[in-house]
């Protein structure tokens, strides 16, 4: 009794891994592992609201920082490839450089830590500067675009993606008006605002909107050509 090509490929469906659960589970591991290195010793004794995230790589809880780091970046790899396999993202598109500056940015971060300003200035902490600047400017803007594909069948969804991609961008407002502050010769920047804070808000603010994309991807309705089935011939 031979089954249908539309049985067949119905059944190979079922054995594929859910790429986009697999995408949400690494990000969640990397938010709470990062989460976690405020209460091991010796990274607990950072400050979340004045001390950057970045300093828990000059600590021996170094790894843990990489790892966390890793997973956030191979759980963004993950949406952005399923993205583009499901043609809802183009390699020639806007997002699609913007999404690979983002992931490309974490690796960055992990290969080069911040400055050790106890040992002086470095190129490895100004190429992790930039690699920071780069990654957490370029995703909110691929996220907006990006969501008006993924939820086009889900406006609310839509409108939710791209406020957490808004957001992100907010979280810069107040190191913006620190700088300018600065500039007119007040305080350094760095120490006018609750920089660690800042950080954490617009890092979490970031990862949740890159997990609303992988969440959308795993919503989306089936193709109905791949959903129906037809019965078998006898």
């Amino acid at each position: 009794m031979p089954s249908s090509p539309a049985l067949e490929t119905r059944t190979a469906d079922r054995g594929t891994p859910p790429l986009p659960l697999i995408a949400l589970a690494a990000l969640a591991c990397g938010v709470v592992l990062m989460g976690l290195l405020q209460f091991l010793p010796p990274t607990s004794e950072i400050s979340p609201i004045r001390r950057t995230i970045s300093e828990y790589a000059l600590s021996e809880n170094k790894w843990l920082f990489d790892l966390s780091v890793a997973l956030i970046a191979a759980g963004s790899a993950i949406a952005i490839v399923l993205l583009v396999r499901h043609r809802l993202l183009r390699p020639v598109s806007l997002a699609f450089p913007l999404f690979a500056a983002w992931v490309l940015g974490l690796v960055m971060i992990v290969i080069f830590p911040k400055t050790d300003w106890s040992v002086g200035p470095s190129l490895g902490g100004s190429i992790h500067r930039v690699a920071s600047l780069m990654a957490f400017l370029c995703l909110p803007i691929a996220i907006m675009l990006a969501a008006r594909a993924v939820f086009a069948h889900a406006p609310r969804w839509r409108r939710a993606t791209q406020a957490l991609g808004a957001a992100a961008l907010l979280w810069f407002t107040p190191i913006l008006v620190a700088v300018l502050v600065m500039a007119a010769g007040g305080p350094p920047w760095w120490r006018s605002i609750p920089l660690g804070l800042v950080e954490r808000g617009l890092a979490l603010t970031e990862v949740l909107a890159v997990a609303a994309l992988a969440l959308g991807l795993h919503l989306r309705p089936a193709p109905t050509g791949r959903t129906l089935a037809i019965p078998p011939r006898t």
